[in-house]
């Protein structure tokens, strides 16, 4: 399955890249780690839907770095917890008729720029001179779920209640592959539905 899901998203990246690199130039010039964006995709074919959420860390738990005390792991383990649930992050029409048959929920270091070290190497060395890598701990959450629907071309809309849910977060950029084609949408605490029905 990971296999199809990594297969089909490179797929939708490469009609993707010039609006990706577009969008990586607006990333650069407001610095190199935004707060409260994510990136979901979603690819949906025959009655299989495969989803992938990348989020900043600060997004989901407050903070960016491993979680080190009690509070923190305690807060880790309630948004794994929760992430674990994709129909309690993401509302699907009920006529869709969609279970869920796989979730995992990682949690990774983001990818970092080559620029990025020029620009911080003062504030890393500083860091380090007490024994913190801050550079290095700007942790993201990789969640990857795959949902089987009886009756996928009632998925018109998907409801995010995933705003809710976590208080960091305030939009994300979502990808969609169908058998149509591909499109790209923007959702945010202030519009969090995101209307499918014409690419469905």
């Amino acid at each position: 399955m990971r296999k199809q899901l990594t297969f089909t998203f490179a797929l939708a990246a490469m009609s993707l890249l010039a609006t990706a690199a577009r969008a990586e130039e607006e990333h650069r010039e407001l610095g190199p780690h935004v707060h409260g964006h994510g990136t979901l995709n979603i690819a949906i074919e025959d009655k299989r839907v495969s989803m992938e959420l990348e989020v900043p860390g600060m997004d989901i738990v407050g903070f960016e770095h491993a979680a080190s005390t009690e509070d923190q792991k305690a807060a880790v383990d309630k948004a794994k917890a929760r992430l674990e649930k994709p129909l309690g992050v993401f509302s699907l029409p009920a006529d869709a008729g969609c279970t869920v048959a796989e979730a995992k929920v990682a949690i990774e270091a983001e990818h970092h720029h080559d620029d990025d070290d020029d620009k911080d190497a003062d504030h890393k060395d500083a860091k380090d001179e007490h024994g913190h890598d801050e550079h290095a701990g700007h942790n993201q959450f990789h969640v990857t779920y795959a949902l089987d629907c009886t009756n996928p071309a009632e998925l018109t809309t998907i409801n995010f209640d995933y705003f809710a849910l976590f208080a960091g977060a305030h939009d994300l950029t979502v990808n969609v592959v169908t058998g149509k084609g591909q499109s790209k949408y923007e959702v945010s605490r202030s519009k969090p539905t995101l209307d499918l029905g014409g690419i469905m």
